[in-house]
């Protein structure tokens, strides 16, 4: 069996950012909008007025301060609260590609590797830009990639789950190189009409570059171990989805989009993940308190306190547990990856890190790596 390793990491970082403060001036202008517009029913207890949100609620509840987007104006204006893209000709790159294959330049620069020298493209991520054909195919054509490319969607558990398909196929000897890259546009399924949530995601993309070691000219870290683990629950959940017209669902139906109870998210994926890591620890015979960095998932501080605490022992300093989501807010599958592209650094030679993710599904991956 090959070893394998992370030669090169990629983020694109979209071009709007947008501030807590800007948002609850956004959403608070739909809320008095909405709230005159059904002041009848309203006042007839048949429809439940809306409440402001506020930048303090926001960062209480969550520890995010902002969150990038690839488009602002359509998702700050309170008589659209969504996204504004201009359609693109089927000859044209999709907007999911584009931002893919700026993530993977930069990986690619990292590792020292040819685009034509990658053997898989996975594409992993929550939210596909269309059905079919994958988006993956498209980016390896873009790119001028070799071999093959897939989709895989694990919700917010997608990279880790595509970084041990990779590595996997990488030890069996089936392929040399492979990108795993999450493209997430968020901001599309986000209900940004949501108080409990309009505030939760952001728009981001990643790539991380995984060779075979005895191929790697610039390798960064060596994968040790990874695992995988799912556990059905639709609280947290999108419904949408090609079946919707046969339904006769075409209505504007709120859990076409995003949703989450997010009191039983926070009681079942809290324990399920702190297990999951002790457990693998445990397979590996390596001790938690050994891992001298924790990149997980960038869904809300106070779950990632929590988590940090179960797996060290004790609180981890903000070295240890580096955090992104206050910049970035929740970007789903690319979180975890890209506290780990920004905090690789400071680590030394033998030092052992986790990387994981976890979310819809619910889902959870982890993996180890050691510092080279």
């Amino acid at each position: 069996m090959k070893e394998v390793v992370i030669s090169g990491t990629g983020v694109f970082t979209p071009p709007y950012s947008i501030s807590n403060d800007e948002l609850v001036a956004s959403f608070n202008a739909y809320v008095d909008l909405f709230n005159a517009e059904h002041a009848d029913e309203i006042a007839a207890g048949t429809v439940e007025a809306k409440s402001y949100s506020s930048s303090e609620f926001i960062f209480a509840a969550s520890g995010i301060e902002s969150r990038y987007v690839m488009e602002k104006e359509g998702i700050l204006d309170p008589h659209r609260m969504c996204p504004s893209y201009p359609p693109r000709g089927d000859d044209e790159p999709s907007l999911m590609a584009e931002m893919a294959l700026d993530a993977a330049k930069v990986a690619l620069e990292m590792g020292g590797v040819e685009a034509s020298d990658v053997d898989l493209i996975l594409c992993a991520a929550s939210n596909m830009e269309r059905a079919y054909p994958a988006m993956a195919v498209e980016i390896q054509a873009l790119m001028g990639a070799g071999g093959f490319a897939f989709d895989m969607n694990v919700a917010c558990s997608s990279a880790t789950f595509g970084i041990q398909t990779a590595a996997d196929m990488i030890r069996a000897g089936s392929i040399k190189r492979a990108l795993v890259l999450c493209p997430e546009i968020t901001s599309g399924h986000l209900e940004w009409r949501d108080r409990d949530c309009h505030f939760i995601f952001g728009d981001v993309a990643t790539a991380v570059l995984l060779e075979a070691a005895d191929v790697a000219t610039k390798p960064q870290f060596k994968l040790l171990s990874s695992r995988c683990a799912t556990q059905f629950s639709n609280n947290i959940r999108n419904n949408n989805g090609f079946l919707r017209r046969a339904h006769d669902q075409m209505d504007d139906r709120r859990d076409m989009q995003f949703m989450q109870n997010g009191r039983k998210v926070f009681k079942e994926v809290l324990p399920l993940v702190s297990q999951h890591i002790a457990q693998h620890m445990q397979e590996e015979e390596q001790d938690p308190t050994s891992l001298k960095r924790l990149w997980l998932h960038q869904a809300n501080k106070s779950m990632n306190d929590y988590i940090g605490k179960k797996v060290l022992g004790r609180v981890p300093t903000p070295e240890e547990q580096p955090n992104i989501l206050q910049d970035y807010a929740n970007t789903s599958s690319a979180g975890s990856i890209i506290a780990f592209a920004q905090h690789g650094e400071g680590l030394s030679q033998g030092d052992l890190g986790l990387i994981c993710s976890f979310g819809a599904g619910y889902s959870v991956g982890s993996v180890v790596v050691e510092k080279l």
